[in-house]
């Protein structure tokens, strides 16, 4: 299920998409007016439009069945409060001037489009995204072109396996969480980035790390490889390459840092 609203003021009309409620059963839009929405922070007084419907019936809830007038009411509120988080805190960042921007368990399942838009003027002074915890299967080149001065980036918990070849942009980057996600390959575009010194990839599925190009960046300080499926080569080679930190999982009694 999708939802959005309509960016308002100051700017052209975009729906912004804020979750996938692929369970549900239902695609609905919420037209929200975000003025309203950002003083009140309720839902409740938004003017609601079924658009088409697509899947399997409703599902029930605990609360009513969604196919009678309280349990569509009572899904609806749940939706307006996911895009009232995001509204919310992308105006934050644009009003308090912040350095950051905390979309953290916001049930995104893709960068909204629409947020470009309204930060076209502060993108530039963003030093760290937080995307941590949400549904993200990818990110866009212009996710990265867009917050070129990034000095970190965490998009801890989600469903990436691969990062865009724009990530190279990221010249000032110097830490990255990467970790929980559904990685098989190191994404190895990260090894151009010469400011980096800290990458996290825990708990994905990697199993080839490029060590000879971590070995060859100069800030690297850690690299967190806990919880991955590594071959056993690459304990054999990093060990006499690398000066920086390798975190991996145990094996058998050794300690799960190779020094």
């Amino acid at each position: 299920m999708l939802i959005g609203f309509p960016w308002v003021g100051g700017g052209p009309s975009a729906f912004l998409v804020c979750a996938d409620w692929s369970g549900l059963g239902a695609r609905v839009r919420l037209r929200l007016p975000c003025r309203r929405l950002w003083s009140r922070g309720r839902a409740s007084e938004a003017e609601v439009r079924h658009v088409g419907r697509r899947g399997p019936e409703p599902v029930s809830t605990p609360e009513a069945p969604l196919n009678t007038p309280e349990g569509r009411v009572c899904m609806l509120s749940k939706m307006g409060e996911a895009v009232a988080r995001v509204a919310r805190k992308v105006n934050e960042t644009v009003e308090s001037g912040s350095d950051t921007l905390d979309l953290a368990e916001c049930k995104l399942v893709s960068f909204p489009v629409a947020i470009y838009k309204v930060l076209r003027t502060v993108a530039e002074r963003i030093r760290l995204v937080i995307l941590a915890d949400n549904e993200l299967q990818t990110l866009s080149g212009k996710f990265m072109t867009t917050f070129g001065q990034l000095r970190e980036l965490r998009l801890e918990g989600n469903c990436l396996h691969r990062l865009p070849d724009e990530v190279g942009s990221l010249q000032h980057l110097q830490a990255i969480n990467l970790s929980r996600n559904q990685f098989q390959d190191f994404p190895e575009q990260l090894t151009a980035l010469q400011a980096l010194e800290t990458i996290n990839l825990e708990e994905n599925e990697i199993v080839d790390v490029p060590v000879e190009k971590l070995a060859a960046m100069a800030s690297l300080k850690s690299v967190n490889l806990r919880r991955n499926p590594l071959n056993a080569d690459v304990r054999a080679i990093a060990r006499p390459l690398i000066t920086f930190d390798l975190l991996v999982s145990p094996e058998g009694p050794r300690g799960d840092a190779a020094p």
